[in-house]
């Protein structure tokens, strides 16, 4: 199901690409913003996990470091026939963890000293298994699709915006009326799709980790505790990158309540939603 959701948000999210490109610039003026967009997120796909792990003041760490990462991640890559991530650490107290990596191959997983002082065993092998789960989904290369996209409608609406007055004033009023709606809600809509995007690969990523380790309650068990640990500690790293932590890295700076408007414009689901779906799947009920 959250494939699903995704392959239809990607696909309306090009829809809508394709109909504001020809309503606010025609053929000509999609292509153009498309192409900037394809260049800016190329670059951004290729050398995402140096840019991620350099924001998050990620260090790489030898299999004597933290032995028992390293067996967790050996284990559980094994068992998924994936090649062996490189292994980073975050001198943070909140309890974190993240993913990033073009492919399988390129991969690397970080972890924070508070998540290694806070979770037990299990709990930290579901929390790596959920990380995982994003690298062998390919959630980074989905990502970077709806990254596209979204840049490509944001920068049409501003081409539009500065080089398409004049063919407006040759246009009738609702004509004119429409491209102007279209430049102003275009990119939130695209905005609130990439989101939406993001919270359904959680959701996938979460069900996968669980079923890898046959274990959904120590990863439920695993959100709870990190949950309640990255509002009481702050982490210093990029908004940027905050998307491929397990949790919303920023939650301690105040940010997003429980409104349904916060959740639309939210990376990551509600903890007590992705709790709820795992406790449902250790029952059999989902």
């Amino acid at each position: 199901m959250n494939n699903l959701k995704t392959t239809a948000l990607l696909a309306f999210l090009g829809v809508l690409f394709v109909g504001v490109g020809y309503l606010l610039g025609g053929a000509s003026g999609g292509l153009i913003a498309l192409g900037f967009a394809v260049v800016l997120n190329f670059g951004m796909y290729f050398y995402s996990d140096k840019l991620a792990l350099r924001s998050a003041h990620a260090r790489p760490v030898e299999a004597h470091e933290l032995p028992n990462v390293h067996q967790i991640v050996s284990s559980l890559a094994q068992r998924q026939n994936m090649p062996m991530p490189t292994i980073h650490l975050i001198d943070s107290p909140q309890p974190n963890a993240f993913a990033t990596g073009r492919s399988p191959k390129h991969a690397a997983v970080a972890v924070t000293t508070g998540i290694l002082e806070m979770l037990d065993h299990r709990e930290l092998e579901g929390v790596l298994s959920h990380e995982l789960a994003h690298v062998q989904n390919r959630d980074i290369l989905i990502g970077t699709i709806a990254a596209t996209i979204a840049a490509a409608l944001t920068l049409l609406a501003r081409m539009a915006f500065w080089t398409g007055m004049g063919r407006r004033r040759n246009e009738n009023g609702v004509t004119a009326l429409v491209g102007l709606v279209a430049m102003i809600l275009a990119p939130i809509a695209a905005a609130v799709i990439q989101m939406a995007i993001s919270r359904s690969r959680e959701f996938e990523a979460d069900h996968d980790g669980a079923e890898a380790t046959g274990s959904p309650l120590a990863l439920a068990s695993a959100l709870e505790k990190i949950s309640a640990g990255t509002a009481r500690h702050p982490m210093d790293v990029n908004a940027a990158v905050s998307q491929l932590f397990i949790a919303d890295p920023l939650k301690a700076f105040g940010g997003r309540g429980p409104g349904r408007m916060s959740k639309m414009f939210s990376t990551h689901p509600p903890v007590h939603e992705r709790i709820e779906r795992l406790h449902a799947m250790a029952g059999g009920s989902f």
